[in-house]
């Protein structure tokens, strides 16, 4: 968190910042900058330096300001960050924003054909001939514009001493090896490269060195990882609408699927992907797939949750299994369709009217998005539930190092699936089969699904009230048996969910409960809080819905537990309140909503104003 020297000391006297500082590039979204920014990522992770990446795109395609911030540390804290060592300027509407925004003693690159109106003399300046060089590059004068962001690539590399040889495997992995496109980006790099290396006295303290801190991990976002979690999870149907920032999963579904769900005899394919007219035919199409027995999944954001309502309540009651991810953004309404929050979490928890209660997981990175998107499959139908799997903007369209993918360890759970000789077999033993009727006194009920030729095996798959063997019925007691077995199901059903992750530290009297993508900001927060104030904490961090005893016990433990979440109530707060009431008293919200990832700073002051 220290900031360094003003730029005023001679270059030689301020000492060197090395592998810890954040880079954040301003450009004009459309002109292709997410190309070079990812190159830049790449290149630093293929050195071995721990990055992480965050991008700040508008709504619309193209046209508004767009900024990319990759942070560089090499204790391996990636949490967004406040402070902004290095500014990249290719925007002349934002260039005086831009340069607001470096900490005194940074750096500020910009374009020649830029003018801020006043230059700050606490800040190094690089000016860059970015047209010039584009123009010399011999690209065509379409593609100026889009290899014109090549220029910072390269004058960034001399600066910061980004290994070449990186940056070409980077351009090589993003253009899928095609020679032309890699080498004329290649060739804008090394011209600015040479011209940095002619032009430019280094005055600022910043480098990178090579590290060893990435080997055996990869870089990946969190929607690639669902995609591919529900596909080796035996994903059969997918239906779908278009809606930022959760459309990708579908089109990783659709470009992966064919070379990974292909049946090795008849070559065809053994998955559906339908994009339907509107969330409301998805979900109905999902849980048509869930009902007629394959492993059916939709994905979508808040507004697209809120129109999915009623149908979500069908699912419920008439016990079908189904998944629903939800990529969250900033509500309510439209609200900002390409910002992050943890916003949906009372809503979903009780999605639909009367008495609904949902299952809901929370990743943290993507290995955890990919391990829970075939997770959620095997629990929906051992349930025989909707399942969320909650993920948000922050992990489903950023960058995140993380861990490679591990095939499941375990079958496909399908569940309490009766097939012909099931049905055989109970028949014989003088057993009734009920849809509906709880037998093992876990609050399961035992299921068939179409294909079942049995004559006993067809039932009513009712939305209405419905006795244990699927009969209409209003009667209230029977409604009462019935919803009870309901809540019984979902309570017991905790031990299928994955488990709290609890981290103690010794003396630590103050407690921190957190969910999902705060999982950075608070490690980084705890870190300060023990080294700068002495102050230990225990951490838990929450991965599913209902909560499991762990969480209890947490509470219990510490008289003060402050819970860390993106969004403006303090909603998982609120639901632990509401859960252990006479607990209440110790739960300790801290919130923020602003559309952005949080930082540990923030966490950090909060967890002061507690201690």
């Amino acid at each position: 968190m220290s900031q360094p020297m003003p730029s005023s000391a001679p270059v030689a006297e301020r000492p060197a910042v090395v592998n810890d500082f954040s880079i954040t590039v301003g450009t004009i979204n459309g002109t292709g900058s997410q190309t070079s920014n990812l190159t830049l990522l790449r290149a630093l992770f293929k050195m071995g330096i721990p990055v992480s990446g965050k991008n700040l795109f508008p709504s619309n395609i193209q046209g508004l300001p767009t900024w990319y911030t990759i942070r560089i540390n090499k204790d391996g804290f990636l949490a967004r960050r406040d402070e902004h060592e290095i500014v990249v300027a290719m925007n002349p509407a934002t260039a005086d924003e831009d340069l607001a925004k470096v900490v005194p003693g940074g750096v500020y690159l910009y374009a020649d054909h830029l003018r801020p109106r006043e230059m700050r003399e606490d800040v190094v300046y690089y000016k860059m001939p970015v047209r010039k060089l584009a123009r010399e590059s011999g690209a065509p004068p379409k593609l100026r514009d889009y290899v014109a962001n090549m220029v910072y690539v390269g004058v960034l590399a001399w600066l910061l001493g980004i290994d070449l040889d990186a940056i070409h495997a980077a351009l090589a992995y993003h253009f899928h090896g095609k020679a032309s496109a890699v080498d004329l980006n290649y060739k804008v790099v090394q011209m600015a490269y040479d011209w940095a290396a002619e032009n430019l006295e280094k005055q600022d303290p910043y480098r990178v060195e090579p590290m060893d801190q990435t080997r055996g991990l990869m870089l990946t976002d969190g929607n690639t990882a669902i995609a591919l979690g529900s596909l080796f999870g035996g994903l059969q149907f997918l239906s779908w609408y278009p809606i930022t920032p959760a459309s990708s999963v579908a089109e990783t579904i659709n470009e992966y699927g064919p070379r990974l769900r292909r049946d090795p005899v008849t070559g065809h394919k053994t998955y559906a992907i339908i994009q339907a007219e509107d969330e409301l035919a998805a979900i109905n199409m999902a849980i048509g797939a869930g009902w007629a027995g394959l492993r059916a999944m939709t994905s979508t954001s808040g507004p697209g949750i809120s129109l999915m309502s009623e149908a979500v309540g069908l699912a419920y009651y008439a016990e079908v299994p189904v998944v629903v991810v939800n990529v969250q953004r900033v509500g309510p309404s439209t609200g900002l369709p390409t910002r992050t929050q943890q916003g949906d979490i009372t809503f979903t928890r009780f999605l639909s009217h009367g008495d609904t209660e949902h299952i809901m997981l929370f990743p943290a990175e993507p290995n955890e998005a990919f391990e829970f998107a075939w997770r959620a499959l095997d629990i929906a139908e051992r349930l025989q539930t909707i399942v969320f799997l909650m993920s948000d903007l922050d992990l489903g369209m950023n960058h995140w190092m993380t861990k490679p993918f591990q095939y499941p360890d375990q079958p496909l759970d399908r569940g309490k699936v009766l097939w012909e000789e099931d049905l055989k077999k109970w028949a014989e033993e003088g057993r009734r089969w009920c849809r509906y009727e709880d037998v093992d006194g876990d609050g399961i009920p035992y299921r068939t699904v179409m294909g079942n030729r049995y004559p006993g095996a067809a039932y009513f798959t009712r939305g209405t009230g419905h006795d244990e063997c699927a009969r209409y019925s209003e009667d209230p007691d029977v409604w009462v048996r019935m919803t009870m077995r309901l809540k019984k199901k979902y309570r017991e059903g905790r031990k299928y969910l994955p488990k709290p992750v609890v981290e103690t530290m010794d003396g630590a009297k103050l407690g921190i409960l957190a969910y999902g993508t705060t999982d950075p900001a608070v490690q980084e927060a705890r870190h300060f809080l023990l080294r700068d104030h002495g102050i230990p904490s225990d951490y838990l961090r929450l991965r599913a819905i209902p909560f499991h005893d762990e969480v209890k016990e947490f509470l219990e433990k510490h008289d003060k537990v402050v819970v860390v979440e993106a969004n403006r109530d303090g909603q998982v707060a609120q639901l632990l309140r509401m859960e252990y009431p006479e607990l209440a008293t110790r739960v300790i919200s801290h919130s923020r909503s602003d559309g952005l990832p949080l930082t540990a700073r923030f966490v950090l002051e909060g967890l002061l104003a507690h201690v």
